[in-house]
């Protein structure tokens, strides 16, 4: 199963896999507006993978046959502030008890 890859001009760490190469035929109107001009990052194929860098590549799969496109989306920002206030907390609690 060889797929293209593209990521998009407007939305960083943002990647669209479509079934061919320049065939967005199968793209929401309104993703492509989002996405922006697509730029090719590869062609894979997919039966030779065992798994992908930054998505299931099951998941991948399921969608290229279903929907004919998958969209990868970057990974949650992490709030660290939020973490440290939640550590803090749990410290205190902690050292009250």
């Amino acid at each position: 199963m060889l797929c293209a890859i593209y990521k998009s001009a407007k939305k960083a760490q943002t990647y669209l896999f479509v079934n061919k190469r320049d065939d967005f035929a199968t793209v929401p109107e309104a993703l492509m507006t989002t996405f922006g001009t697509p730029t090719l990052v590869t062609l894979i194929n997919l039966a030779t993978k065992d798994k992908l860098a930054m998505a299931d590549i099951n998941k991948v799969k399921e969608n290229l046959i279903n929907k004919g496109y998958y969209l990868q989306l970057p990974p949650p920002i992490e709030n660290l502030l939020d973490d440290h206030k939640e550590q803090m907390q749990q410290q205190n609690k902690v050292e009250g008890s």
